[in-house]
């Protein structure tokens, strides 16, 4: 049996997508059961359904609060059997008695070398552009386990990316994706569903 995935998605979907790609390659004995986003317009949603994949839609604001949210998270993952979450460009911090309900069962991927650039308020661009003006030489994306402090959790696998003469924000994020998230991600993944069905 594969240890049963949900992918938290609040965006396009580009992790998850190398994820879809992976299975039956570099994951194996995971597979991606559902995919639940807080953001009705994200272009993930489609990447699942295309890949026949059931989804989930769930909002902070039609569920009222916090807790009533993660109440409604847990819910959906418990009727899908639910082993492993893996947060792909998910915009919305978990609370510490959600992430405690799964203990290293959580995966994120950040997008540079934890402990630098990262922690509250460090996602997406604004982590590239950190970086680039702190002017580091060396960046990359880390994958670690969730747990109450954002970015916290105990690193999994890391992979460093050159920061090249005239990188902008955006040039950075893309070769920071292809050439470490899209790689590390699924690789991690893997390694977790591995060691849950031991």
């Amino acid at each position: 049996m594969k240890t049963k995935i949900a992918v938290f998605v609040s965006g396009g979907g580009t992790n998850l997508q190398a994820l879809i790609d992976a299975q039956g390659k570099t994951l194996v004995s995971g597979e991606i059961v559902l995919v639940v986003s807080n953001n009705p317009g994200a272009y993930a949603l489609e990447r699942a359904k295309k890949a026949g994949i059931d989804t989930a839609l769930v909002t902070k604001r039609e569920c009222g609060s916090q807790a009533a949210f993660e109440a409604k998270l847990k819910e959906i993952l418990a009727s899908h059997g639910i082993q492993l979450i893996v947060l792909a460009g998910f915009m919305t911090i978990l609370s510490a008695d959600f992430t405690a309900s799964y203990p290293r069962r959580i995966l994120n991927v950040h997008p540079s070398l934890i402990p630098s650039f990262c922690g509250e308020g460090f996602y997406g661009l604004r982590v590239h552009e950190a970086a680039l003006s702190y002017g580091v030489k060396v960046t990359g994306a880390t994958v670690h386990f969730v747990n109450e402090i954002p970015d916290g959790g105990e690193i999994i696998a890391q992979r460093a990316v050159y920061i090249e003469p005239g990188d902008t924000p955006e040039t950075l994020q893309r070769r920071v994706m292809e050439q470490a998230e899209w790689v590390l991600l699924p690789q991690a993944a893997e390694q977790v569903c591995a060691e849950l069905q031991k």
